[in-house]
């Protein structure tokens, strides 16, 4: 970006070319575009993914219910180690357990569900979530978790539209400069032959 300053500084020199006039330019507008356009394409991109991932959440909170689940026995499947965003930023060791619970319309169920609770003996309780119908269901996402998703999908594509105006400003500046060269070539070899000998011009 280091012709940004030739805007100024080639406004009044002889020296100047008028493709350094441009490539300044060039460069000022992609500036421009970094630091103002980029941005607010971010923010418009995290608010919308925001909206909707908000909207999920009010979604899968109106259709799952927490309910409290007594262990019948531990599940022949060893325990594994799965990475939830929503309890933890390290994996969590998960433990599958035989249980028992009531659904939403009071009926008895019992099924094999999985817990982060450290108690998973015959006759602990442990916590978990069901659907309308019951069955057990995965663990909805909370607000802020969907937050910070919508943030994150807003910086980058912020970071994208930096790397794009920026790879468009080298691909202009890499013609003009293409085509800078293509006509010193023609003009070197229009005077070329002629380079040196006495009378040339005359």
């Amino acid at each position: 970006m280091r012709a940004v300053s030739g805007v100024w500084r080639w406004r009044h020199n002889p020296l100047r070319r008028a493709t350094d006039r441009r490539e300044a330019w060039v460069a000022l507008a992609a500036l421009i575009l970094m630091v103002l356009a980029a941005p607010a394409l971010g923010w418009r991109c995290g608010s919308f993914t925001d909206d909707a991932l908000q909207k999920s959440v009010r979604a899968q909170r109106a259709q799952r219910h927490a309910t409290t689940a007594v262990v019948l026995r531990r599940a022949p499947e060893a325990p594994h180690l799965v990475t939830d965003p929503e309890v933890s930023s390290e994996r969590t060791p998960q433990t599958l357990v035989v249980a028992r619970w009531k659904a939403p319309d009071g009926t008895d169920r019992r099924g094999t569900v999985t817990t982060l609770s450290r108690r998973t003996g015959p006759g602990a309780e442990v916590e978990i979530w069901t659907d309308l119908d019951g069955h057990p269901a995965p663990r909805p996402m909370d607000a802020p978790t969907a937050r910070t998703h919508a943030a994150l999908a807003g910086f980058g594509a912020m970071l994208l539209a930096v790397a794009l105006i920026e790879g468009g400003r080298r691909l202009i500046v890499w013609r003009m400069m293409r085509g800078r060269y293509t006509r010193i070539d023609r003009d070197w070899a229009e005077a070329g032959p002629d380079w040196g000998r006495t009378g040339t011009g005359s």
